[in-house]
Protein backbone atom coordinates (compact mmCIF):
# COMPACT_ATOMS: atom_id res chain seq x y z
CA UNK A 1 0.00 0.00 0.00
CA UNK A 2 1.43 3.76 -1.10
CA UNK A 3 1.93 5.56 2.23
CA UNK A 4 1.06 9.51 1.54
CA UNK A 5 4.00 12.04 2.70
CA UNK A 6 1.19 13.45 5.13
CA UNK A 7 1.12 9.75 6.54
CA UNK A 8 5.11 9.18 6.59
CA UNK A 9 5.46 13.07 8.20
CA UNK A 10 3.10 12.21 11.02
CA UNK A 11 4.87 8.77 11.57
CA UNK A 12 8.37 10.46 11.46
CA UNK A 13 8.39 13.40 13.27
CA UNK A 14 5.69 11.14 16.37
CA UNK A 15 9.26 9.75 17.34
CA UNK A 16 11.65 12.75 16.28
CA UNK A 17 9.91 15.62 17.90
CA UNK A 18 8.12 13.65 20.66
CA UNK A 19 5.11 15.45 20.07
CA UNK A 20 1.40 14.52 20.37
CA UNK A 21 0.89 14.20 16.52
CA UNK A 22 1.93 15.49 12.98
CA UNK A 23 -1.43 17.84 12.68
CA UNK A 24 -0.18 19.88 15.61
CA UNK A 25 3.73 19.87 14.20
CA UNK A 26 1.94 21.38 10.85
CA UNK A 27 -0.12 23.75 12.81
CA UNK A 28 3.07 25.16 15.06
CA UNK A 29 5.14 25.03 11.61
CA UNK A 30 2.73 26.83 9.73
CA UNK A 31 2.49 29.55 12.86
CA UNK A 32 6.45 29.67 13.00
CA UNK A 33 6.52 30.27 9.04
CA UNK A 34 4.52 33.09 9.40
CA UNK A 35 6.30 34.64 11.76
CA UNK A 36 9.25 34.09 9.70
CA UNK A 37 7.73 35.63 6.57
CA UNK A 38 7.15 38.81 8.70
CA UNK A 39 10.63 39.18 9.44
CA UNK A 40 12.02 38.30 6.13
CA UNK A 41 9.70 41.38 4.79
CA UNK A 42 11.66 43.23 7.59
CA UNK A 43 14.49 42.38 5.90
CA UNK A 44 13.83 43.50 2.71
CA UNK A 45 13.28 40.33 1.07
CA UNK A 46 10.27 40.41 -1.80
CA UNK A 47 6.49 39.29 -1.54
CA UNK A 48 7.47 37.43 -4.86
CA UNK A 49 10.11 35.66 -3.63
CA UNK A 50 8.67 34.61 -0.54
CA UNK A 51 5.96 33.21 -2.58
CA UNK A 52 7.73 31.29 -4.63
CA UNK A 53 9.76 29.71 -1.83
CA UNK A 54 7.70 29.32 1.40
CA UNK A 55 4.40 28.29 -0.09
CA UNK A 56 3.46 24.89 0.62
CA UNK A 57 6.39 23.83 2.78
CA UNK A 58 6.89 21.46 5.28
CA UNK A 59 9.25 20.07 7.66
CA UNK A 60 11.35 17.40 5.88
CA UNK A 61 11.29 14.09 8.42
CA UNK A 62 14.64 12.92 6.60
CA UNK A 63 16.87 15.94 6.95
CA UNK A 64 15.91 16.03 11.14
CA UNK A 65 17.26 12.43 10.78
CA UNK A 66 20.19 12.85 9.22
CA UNK A 67 20.86 16.14 12.07
CA UNK A 68 20.18 13.62 14.58
CA UNK A 69 22.33 10.41 13.15
CA UNK A 70 24.97 12.55 12.32
CA UNK A 71 27.53 9.31 14.39
CA UNK A 72 31.20 10.28 15.52
CA UNK A 73 33.48 9.62 12.09
CA UNK A 74 34.67 6.17 12.62
CA UNK A 75 36.16 5.44 9.25
CA UNK A 76 40.12 4.98 9.94
CA UNK A 77 42.03 7.43 7.51
CA UNK A 78 42.71 4.43 5.06
CA UNK A 79 39.67 4.02 4.43
CA UNK A 80 38.71 7.45 3.85
CA UNK A 81 41.07 7.69 1.53
CA UNK A 82 40.35 4.96 -0.63
CA UNK A 83 36.69 6.74 -0.58
CA UNK A 84 37.58 9.98 -1.54
CA UNK A 85 41.37 9.61 -3.32
CA UNK A 86 41.02 6.67 -5.38
CA UNK A 87 42.39 5.92 -9.30
CA UNK A 88 38.98 6.79 -10.79
CA UNK A 89 38.36 10.12 -9.19
CA UNK A 90 42.45 10.90 -9.84
CA UNK A 91 42.31 10.11 -13.64
CA UNK A 92 38.89 12.09 -13.88
CA UNK A 93 40.28 15.03 -12.29
CA UNK A 94 43.39 14.86 -14.28
CA UNK A 95 41.26 14.54 -17.66
CA UNK A 96 38.91 17.42 -15.96
CA UNK A 97 42.22 19.60 -15.23
CA UNK A 98 43.71 19.44 -18.91
CA UNK A 99 40.15 19.86 -20.12
CA UNK A 100 39.39 22.83 -18.32
CA UNK A 101 43.34 24.16 -18.45
CA UNK A 102 42.55 27.88 -20.08
CA UNK A 103 39.58 29.09 -17.90
CA UNK A 104 41.61 27.44 -14.78
CA UNK A 105 44.36 29.53 -15.92
CA UNK A 106 42.44 32.66 -15.94
CA UNK A 107 41.51 31.76 -12.35
CA UNK A 108 43.73 30.90 -11.27
CA UNK A 109 45.95 34.28 -12.23
CA UNK A 110 43.31 36.40 -10.72
CA UNK A 111 43.47 34.83 -7.32
CA UNK A 112 46.29 33.30 -7.34
CA UNK A 113 45.61 29.99 -6.61
CA UNK A 114 46.71 26.82 -8.13
CA UNK A 115 44.53 24.93 -10.70
CA UNK A 116 44.95 21.53 -8.76
CA UNK A 117 43.88 22.78 -5.63
CA UNK A 118 40.57 24.19 -7.29
CA UNK A 119 39.90 20.78 -9.39
CA UNK A 120 40.61 18.96 -5.87
CA UNK A 121 38.24 21.10 -3.74
CA UNK A 122 35.76 20.39 -6.53
CA UNK A 123 36.26 16.54 -7.01
CA UNK A 124 36.42 15.85 -3.73
CA UNK A 125 32.99 17.86 -2.63
CA UNK A 126 30.61 16.71 -5.00
CA UNK A 127 32.95 14.19 -7.47
CA UNK A 128 33.24 17.50 -10.18
CA UNK A 129 29.95 18.84 -10.11
CA UNK A 130 28.37 14.98 -10.06
CA UNK A 131 26.35 14.77 -6.44
CA UNK A 132 25.42 18.04 -5.28
CA UNK A 133 22.39 17.20 -2.98
CA UNK A 134 18.66 16.48 -4.33
CA UNK A 135 16.90 18.36 -0.86
CA UNK A 136 15.07 21.59 -1.51
CA UNK A 137 17.60 24.08 0.48
CA UNK A 138 14.41 26.26 1.29
CA UNK A 139 12.61 23.27 3.18
CA UNK A 140 15.75 21.87 4.39
CA UNK A 141 16.93 24.90 6.16
CA UNK A 142 13.30 25.26 7.49
CA UNK A 143 12.84 22.06 9.04
CA UNK A 144 16.46 22.92 10.90
CA UNK A 145 15.83 26.28 11.94
CA UNK A 146 12.07 25.24 13.20
CA UNK A 147 13.37 22.10 14.91
CA UNK A 148 15.39 24.15 17.49
CA UNK A 149 18.43 22.04 18.10
CA UNK A 150 20.50 24.28 15.99
CA UNK A 151 18.13 26.90 15.15
CA UNK A 152 19.50 30.00 15.17
CA UNK A 153 22.64 29.33 13.17
CA UNK A 154 20.04 28.00 10.28
CA UNK A 155 17.29 30.64 10.94
CA UNK A 156 20.36 32.40 9.98
CA UNK A 157 21.50 30.66 6.79
CA UNK A 158 17.81 30.05 5.66
CA UNK A 159 17.66 34.66 5.74
CA UNK A 160 20.69 34.72 3.59
CA UNK A 161 19.21 31.48 1.20
CA UNK A 162 15.95 33.79 0.99
CA UNK A 163 18.42 36.44 0.13
CA UNK A 164 20.55 34.70 -2.61
CA UNK A 165 16.76 33.95 -4.78
CA UNK A 166 15.79 37.27 -4.10
CA UNK A 167 18.95 38.28 -6.11
CA UNK A 168 18.37 36.29 -8.84
CA UNK A 169 21.08 34.11 -8.93
CA UNK A 170 18.76 31.03 -8.57
CA UNK A 171 15.04 29.84 -8.33
CA UNK A 172 13.40 28.49 -5.15
CA UNK A 173 12.97 25.82 -7.10
CA UNK A 174 16.27 25.15 -8.43
CA UNK A 175 18.04 25.72 -5.61
CA UNK A 176 18.77 21.90 -4.47
CA UNK A 177 21.85 21.35 -1.98
CA UNK A 178 22.34 19.04 1.16
CA UNK A 179 20.28 18.37 3.74
CA UNK A 180 21.97 20.99 5.70
CA UNK A 181 21.44 23.39 2.90
CA UNK A 182 24.77 23.33 1.08
CA UNK A 183 24.70 23.65 -2.26
CA UNK A 184 25.74 23.76 -5.93
CA UNK A 185 29.21 22.36 -7.44
CA UNK A 186 31.09 23.17 -3.79
CA UNK A 187 28.51 23.03 -1.45
CA UNK A 188 28.70 26.35 -0.20
CA UNK A 189 26.26 27.18 2.87
CA UNK A 190 24.20 30.66 2.13
CA UNK A 191 26.76 32.47 4.10
CA UNK A 192 29.54 31.23 2.18
CA UNK A 193 27.54 32.40 -1.12
CA UNK A 194 27.15 35.73 0.31
CA UNK A 195 31.18 36.04 1.57
CA UNK A 196 32.95 34.18 -1.93
CA UNK A 197 30.20 33.47 -5.11
CA UNK A 198 31.42 35.55 -7.88
CA UNK A 199 29.73 35.99 -11.40
CA UNK A 200 33.56 35.37 -13.38
CA UNK A 201 30.92 34.95 -16.37
CA UNK A 202 29.54 38.30 -16.41
CA UNK A 203 25.85 37.13 -17.12
CA UNK A 204 24.57 38.31 -13.76
CA UNK A 205 24.24 35.72 -11.68
CA UNK A 206 26.68 34.17 -9.30
CA UNK A 207 25.83 30.23 -10.48
CA UNK A 208 27.66 27.65 -8.45
CA UNK A 209 25.22 24.77 -9.61
CA UNK A 210 25.92 25.16 -14.04
CA UNK A 211 28.35 27.87 -14.52
CA UNK A 212 31.60 26.52 -14.57
CA UNK A 213 33.61 29.89 -14.39
CA UNK A 214 31.51 30.50 -11.42
CA UNK A 215 32.29 27.17 -9.50
CA UNK A 216 36.15 27.39 -10.51
CA UNK A 217 36.11 31.38 -9.33
CA UNK A 218 33.63 30.97 -6.10
CA UNK A 219 36.29 28.44 -4.96
CA UNK A 220 39.42 30.28 -5.73
CA UNK A 221 37.81 33.31 -4.52
CA UNK A 222 37.11 31.18 -0.66
CA UNK A 223 40.88 30.33 -0.56
CA UNK A 224 41.86 33.21 -1.28
CA UNK A 225 40.37 35.70 0.59
CA UNK A 226 41.08 33.01 3.53
CA UNK A 227 44.32 33.37 3.41
CA UNK A 228 46.01 31.09 0.67
CA UNK A 229 49.52 31.33 -0.53
CA UNK A 230 49.72 30.77 -3.92
CA UNK A 231 53.79 30.48 -4.25
CA UNK A 232 53.11 27.69 -1.62
CA UNK A 233 51.83 24.17 -1.49
CA UNK A 234 49.66 22.22 1.30
CA UNK A 235 52.29 19.97 2.79
CA UNK A 236 53.99 16.91 2.24
CA UNK A 237 54.25 13.02 3.80
CA UNK A 238 57.06 12.85 6.37
CA UNK A 239 59.09 9.88 8.67
CA UNK A 240 58.62 10.89 12.18
CA UNK A 241 61.60 9.90 14.63
CA UNK A 242 60.86 7.63 17.34
CA UNK A 243 61.71 10.59 19.66
CA UNK A 244 58.41 12.38 18.36
CA UNK A 245 55.19 11.33 19.91
CA UNK A 246 51.78 12.33 19.48
CA UNK A 247 52.26 14.91 22.19
CA UNK A 248 54.92 16.43 20.61
CA UNK A 249 52.90 17.16 17.14
CA UNK A 250 49.32 18.52 16.20
CA UNK A 251 48.00 21.54 14.29
CA UNK A 252 49.14 24.08 17.08
CA UNK A 253 52.92 23.22 17.46
CA UNK A 254 53.95 25.20 14.73
CA UNK A 255 57.87 26.08 14.09
CA UNK A 256 60.18 26.88 11.34
CA UNK A 257 60.61 23.42 8.65
CA UNK A 258 64.60 23.38 10.19
CA UNK A 259 63.26 23.68 13.60
CA UNK A 260 61.82 19.92 12.99
CA UNK A 261 64.65 18.86 10.67
CA UNK A 262 66.76 19.32 13.49
CA UNK A 263 64.66 16.85 15.56
CA UNK A 264 64.75 14.20 12.90
CA UNK A 265 62.02 15.03 10.86
CA UNK A 266 62.64 14.05 7.03
CA UNK A 267 60.75 13.81 3.68
CA UNK A 268 59.26 10.26 3.20
CA UNK A 269 62.01 9.29 0.99
CA UNK A 270 64.87 10.03 3.76
CA UNK A 271 65.73 13.37 2.21
CA UNK A 272 66.16 16.72 4.21
CA UNK A 273 62.68 18.82 4.54
CA UNK A 274 62.64 21.76 2.50
CA UNK A 275 65.30 25.09 3.09
CA UNK A 276 62.37 27.60 3.03
CA UNK A 277 62.05 29.62 5.60
CA UNK A 278 58.00 28.62 6.91
CA UNK A 279 56.44 28.05 9.57
CA UNK A 280 54.92 24.10 9.76
CA UNK A 281 53.19 21.83 11.96
CA UNK A 282 53.26 17.96 11.53
CA UNK A 283 49.98 16.34 11.80
CA UNK A 284 49.17 12.48 11.89
CA UNK A 285 45.09 12.35 10.99
CA UNK A 286 44.30 8.92 11.60
CA UNK A 287 44.42 9.15 15.73
CA UNK A 288 45.37 5.37 16.44
CA UNK A 289 48.40 5.84 14.54
CA UNK A 290 51.63 8.35 13.80
CA UNK A 291 51.73 6.75 10.10
CA UNK A 292 50.88 8.35 7.76
CA UNK A 293 52.54 12.20 9.38
CA UNK A 294 52.41 15.23 6.96
CA UNK A 295 53.96 17.95 7.66
CA UNK A 296 51.72 21.20 6.50
CA UNK A 297 52.11 24.71 5.59
CA UNK A 298 49.56 28.12 5.89
CA UNK A 299 47.43 26.61 2.96
CA UNK A 300 46.80 23.23 4.53
CA UNK A 301 45.05 25.83 7.50
CA UNK A 302 43.46 27.26 4.88
CA UNK A 303 41.56 24.63 3.35
CA UNK A 304 40.72 23.48 7.26
CA UNK A 305 38.68 26.81 7.24
CA UNK A 306 36.84 25.08 4.05
CA UNK A 307 36.31 22.07 6.27
CA UNK A 308 37.69 21.57 9.62
CA UNK A 309 38.55 18.02 9.69
CA UNK A 310 42.41 16.93 9.44
CA UNK A 311 40.73 13.77 6.90
CA UNK A 312 39.35 16.74 4.45
CA UNK A 313 42.25 18.61 4.22
CA UNK A 314 44.89 15.86 3.72
CA UNK A 315 42.47 14.28 0.95
CA UNK A 316 42.76 17.35 -0.69
CA UNK A 317 46.14 18.00 -0.29
CA UNK A 318 47.01 14.17 -1.62
CA UNK A 319 44.33 14.94 -4.44
CA UNK A 320 45.55 18.23 -5.71
CA UNK A 321 49.36 16.04 -5.90
CA UNK A 322 48.05 13.27 -8.12
CA UNK A 323 46.50 15.97 -10.56
CA UNK A 324 49.47 18.30 -10.22
CA UNK A 325 52.17 15.13 -11.18
CA UNK A 326 51.66 13.57 -14.90
CA UNK A 327 50.82 10.00 -15.49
Amino acid sequence: MKICKFSQITVILFGIWGLTGAPAVAEEFDVWLTKLRTEAVSKGISAVTLDSALTGIAPIPRVIELDRRQPEFTLTFAQYMQRVVNQRRIDKGRALLIKHKALLAEVSQKYNVQPRFIVALWGIETDFGRITGGFPVIAALATLAFDGRRSAFFRKELFLALKIIDGGHISAAAMKGSWAGAMGQNQFMPSSFHNFAVDHDGNGQKDIWGSLPDVFASIANYLAKSGWRGDQTWGRKISLPAALGRDDIGRKRRQLISAWQDQGVRRISGADLPKRALQAAVVAPDRKSLTPAFLVYNNYNVILKWNRSDYFATAVGILSDHLGRPK
